[in-house]
């Protein structure tokens, strides 16, 4: 969850694709260079440790967007593919 956000905070959007699950992933993805992230608070988690292989995050993720201050609230899944974590889907809490 952490490097995703750090990816949107730094525009890296390859490695945003790259750690999305192939079943899911978008073909492109394009950030939205008006966003600028600023922070991250891991609200709540489930499972996701060393022997599962799934888990979720609870997060709130706060961005600054035409000059005004934001947060997306979102509970993203995760699962092991090939060995390891990817971002599976999410859903508004």
């Amino acid at each position: 969850m952490r490097s995703r956000f750090s990816a949107f905070a730094i525009g890296d959007a390859g490695y945003l694709l790259s750690s999305w699950h192939s079943s899911t992933r978008p073909r492109r993805f394009d950030l939205d260079p008006g966003q600028r992230w600023t922070g991250l608070e891991i609200v709540d988690t489930d499972r996701g440790g060393l022997f599962d292989t799934a888990g979720t995050v609870e997060f709130r993720a706060h961005y600054r967007e035409a000059g005004r201050p934001a947060t997306l609230v979102e509970r993203s899944r995760f699962v092991r593919e090939d060995g390891r974590w990817v971002y599976l889907d999410a859903e508004q809490p």
